[in-house]
């Protein structure tokens, strides 16, 4: 809930904020324009949440956007006098996540946040953990930090790999590069056949230690491939 809110910019970039986390539901109470969930700059910054954007209501008081709501969390400083314990997100949502409370997160507008009023009303304030100096957050960067760490309470989304996961080179393989290898290595002059030492051995673990996938095993067979094609050219063609 943005209660409110001064820059249709930020509230399409909290739409997107919520949407990214797998939530859908977003209420205005009282925004500067009326006109705020078609304004050209909150479309433009809600980018692909637009429709959480445009399902999101607007309504005239926090009473009227709480309806429904079982525990309210307020995203502002506890007042000196009077109020609701302060917490840290993940520790109150540890708690707050087995429950079966409907929970709603209210958030002030740009210039003076929450009053004492809206504050009160709420069952906790949630106070983001900052570097002492400077803890000045961004309307929808609030939103996107507790949107991430409410998700995760719930049990957060699985991370998809982009990559197949690599494919290691069997024995054979390896065994294919090193004798490729030693030849390549000794037509340069590297090995000598009859002083070999341990020189195979020491290069074995070191690709066992690498554990080089079946495309390396390619690229490693290519380069000594190269080499020979290089050796075996007339000097002046090289």
């Amino acid at each position: 809930m943005l209660v409110h809110t001064s820059h249709p910019g930020n509230v399409g970039a909290a739409a997107r904020a919520i949407k990214v986390m797998g939530f859908t539901e977003l209420v205005l109470v009282a925004p500067r324009f009326a006109d705020v969930l078609s304004h050209p700059d909150a479309v433009a910054m809600a980018s692909g949440a637009t429709d959480v954007l445009a399902g999101a209501r607007i309504v005239a008081t926090l009473a009227e956007a709480l309806e429904g709501a079982t525990f309210a969390c307020a995203t502002a400083m506890t007042p000196r006098d009077f109020g609701p314990p302060a917490r840290a997100p993940r520790e109150c949502f540890a708690e707050l996540a087995p429950t079966d409370h409907r929970v709603a997160f209210v958030f002030g507008g740009e210039r003076f946040g929450l009053s004492n009023e809206h504050v009160y009303a709420c069952h906790v304030c949630l106070s983001i953990p900052t570097e002492p100096g400077y803890g000045s957050l961004n309307l929808a960067q609030a939103v996107q930090l507790l949107a991430y760490d409410w998700r995760q309470a719930q049990g957060g989304f699985p991370v998809v790999p982009r990559t197949r996961d690599p494919v290691e080179a069997d024995a054979g393989a390896v065994q294919g590069l090193l004798a490729h290898w030693r030849e390549m290595l000794v037509e340069i002059g590297f090995l000598d056949p009859a002083t070999p030492r341990k020189l195979m051995p020491r290069l074995h673990q070191l690709l066992n230690r690498a554990r080089v996938t079946a495309e390396e095993v390619h690229i490693l067979r290519g380069i000594a491939r190269q080499v020979q094609k290089t050796r075996s050219r007339p000097a002046g063609d090289r």
